[in-house]
């Protein structure tokens, strides 16, 4: 995959499984992981050069990107502007 402009593909964190405290939690209240690992970066658009890199660790909006599933693998498809943080 390569994507094009300003977008970015991120590989989602997996849900937690237990809490801290070792409670189990549920498929239906399991949250939607807001985290991920950065597997491709577009070229950058108007000049700008992209801020995240691919390996790069990052934190990004509850509703941002767009799903995809590729060779059986869950990814996100997102601007580089939907990204909150790099850790």
């Amino acid at each position: 995959m390569r994507p094009i402009n300003d977008r970015v593909v991120v590989k989602p964190a997996p849900a937690e499984e237990k809490t801290k405290g070792g409670i189990i939690i549920p498929d239906t209240a399991k949250e939607k992981p807001l985290r991920g690992e950065v597997v491709a970066v577009g070229p950058g658009k108007d000049g700008n050069l992209m801020t995240v890199q691919v390996g790069d660790i990052v934190l990004y909006g509850k509703y941002a990107g767009q799903e995809l599933l590729h060779e059986g693998e869950q990814y996100l498809i997102m601007r580089e502007d939907d990204i909150l943080v790099i850790l």
